[in-house]
């Protein structure tokens, strides 16, 4: 992990231009041993260039870079140097076979101090293949086989192969995940996290923002050449994220999102869409006069004034929420501590009377009546306390958020018939509070909808700790399901709001949120939350069974 230590990479002032093109415009930035640095930027924005130049495949045109203090000096050897490089475009030696093309550069041999005139030991070579392509997870029936014979795939995991047959200081991994299957980029986060472990710095060049935010310790934005952000990824989002990347000007006020009836992804996509246009109106027209120039500009306010009406639009919502929740705990308590308490006074003093009953003439009749009285106050104090747990689930606070799930869960099935399956991973541990109680509304919504119009038998809830900074929640039934493309502003005109609140709390927490018919026939919802990087406390509710 990263520590207060000199830094293992320093760069300095490092520019690259191509004739009149100037693809990085004076790069600084250090990497520590053991830190992960996430680079985005979009097509063209200098990404590749800085990894070639790091790989020493390309040369700068200005600034330095230092390496555990030793300043580089191209071309320079990768693995004499300490350095490891996954390219974007994976460049293999066509003719020679899988275990040449590992080791090319490299290779095994005897006696150790020749050099490169050393015996090939094709033996050694072959069984230390066999071990790396074990790890990658890679089937190969024969080590022998020209790698023009690989697919796509096969090529970029001998490209991967070759990172992982020398120790490296830092690792630059340009892309690499592009040409994978999704089992297979599962895999390359577990190497990130090796190598990471072991003390190496990596530079983990990618477009997915999920792989960003699931395995980094900084966020490197490039645009246009430039470092547009840097950032620890627990302080920054992936807003701000994007916002880089476009290079909007009012960074702190940007909000490329809109949480709409629709759906909250398509709405982003389409303001990022319309930034885009602005860019190519200013390009297409910066020569043809003033009047297509005011027009590109009130584009662009019209573009800033949408984003400012969607952030006052989700500020105003979070506080609706915030007050809303507020406003149940009050209630809840005044309802527990004051209502609660008057009621078990009165069915005290029920008591009493049944007991003084005993002594008048028709003690048998009043006793009846009293102790119907008595079961009347039990059965209204049981009901406030339900409306309690609904408002705010008592255990939330002093348990979290499993315990009350487990026991929401108990309740409804309790009062529904509707078998619960419920599992909790032990891994999740404690969430900030705002996360707990919106996903316990997500479930609290997502039971009612079962209840009220899925004719269920049985739902099924699961929570996971998706990485180390999302959690995922799954509800699913084995009910009637929904109709194909879901439309949910036509529910919402129908009067069914439940899985339009799910959107917009998970629209708020810039989650994600899939809603889809279930292998088992009924309605799936998964939904998915960032949060800051936590331990998992060890008193986690784990659990798995009947609700």
């Amino acid at each position: 992990m990263p520590d207060a230590t000199e830094p293992l990479l320093y760069v300095s002032g490092l520019t690259r231009t191509f004739g009149s093109l100037s693809a990085l415009n004076r790069l600084t930035f250090s990497l520590h041993a053991g830190e992960i640095v996430g680079l985005v930027g979009r097509s063209g924005a200098g990404k590749s260039v800085l990894a070639q130049i790091l790989g020493g495949m390309l040369a700068p045109s200005a600034g330095e870079v230092l390496l555990d203090g030793q300043r580089l000096r191209w071309p320079f050897s990768q693995r004499r140097m300490g350095v490891a490089l996954v390219p974007q475009r994976t460049v293999l030696a066509e003719r020679l076979d899988v275990t040449a093309n590992i080791f090319l550069g490299c290779e095994r041999g005897w006696p150790a101090g020749l050099g490169w005139l050393r015996a090939p030991d094709r033996g050694r070579m072959e069984q230390q293949a066999a071990a790396v392509l074990a790890e990658l997870e890679m089937n190969v029936d024969d080590l022998r086989l020209p790698v023009k014979q690989l697919t796509s795939e096969q090529r970029q995991l001998i490209a991967l192969a070759r990172a992982l047959i020398a120790p490296a200081r830092l690792v630059i991994l340009d892309e690499p995940g592009a040409l994978l299957s999704y089992s297979y980029q599962q895999r390359l986060l577990t190497l990130v996290r090796a190598w990471q472990q072991r003390g190496a710095a990596v530079i983990f060049v990618t477009g997915s923002l999920d792989q960003i935010f699931a395995i980094t310790d900084r966020v490197l934005v490039l645009n246009e050449g430039r470092i547009a952000l840097d950032a620890r990824t627990d302080s920054t989002t992936r807003e701000e994220v994007v916002a880089a990347q476009i290079g909007h000007n009012e960074r702190q006020q940007l909000t490329p999102i809109i949480w709409a009836l629709e759906s909250y992804y398509q709405a982003r996509e389409q303001a990022e869409r319309l930034r885009l246009q602005q860019r190519r109106l200013e390009e297409d027209l910066a020569a043809q006069g003033s009047l297509n120039q005011q027009l590109v500009t009130q584009l662009a306010r019209q573009v800033q004034s949408l984003d400012q009406a969607n952030q006052a639009l989700q500020e105003a919502q979070r506080r609706l929420f915030s007050q809303r929740e507020e406003e149940r705990k009050h209630l809840a308590r005044e309802l527990h501590d004051q209502v609660i308490q008057d009621l078990l006074s009165v069915n005290f003093q029920l008591e009493e009377l049944e007991g003084g009953a005993l002594d008048s003439a028709n003690h048998v009749a009043l006793a009846a009546e009293l102790a119907e009285a008595r079961e009347s106050v039990r059965a209204l104090i049981d009901d406030v306390r339900r409306i309690c747990g609904a408002l705010r689930p008592p255990t939330i606070d002093s348990l979290g958020l499993g315990a009350a799930l487990q026991s929401y869960a108990r309740d409804w099935t309790a009062r529904t018939g509707i078998v619960v399956h419920m599992q909790v991973e032990a891994e999740v541990g404690r969430l900030p509070e705002a996360i707990e109680l919106s996903l316990f509304r997500i479930v609290q919504e997502g039971l009612a909808n079962i209840r009220k119009h899925a004719q269920a038998r049985t739902a099924w809830i699961v929570l996971v700790a998706a990485s180390p900074r999302a959690v995922a929640l799954t509800i699913e039934d084995d009910g009637r399901g929904l109709p194909d493309h879901l439309d949910l502003a036509a529910l919402a005109r129908q009067g069914h709001y439940g899985l339009l609140g799910i959107s917009e709390r998970v629209a708020l927490l810039q989650g994600r949120l899939r809603i889809t018919n279930g292998a088992r026939g009924g309605l799936r919802i998964d939904v998915e939350i960032p949060h800051p990087r936590i331990t998992a406390r060890a008193d986690a509710t784990s659990a798995s069974g009947g609700g």
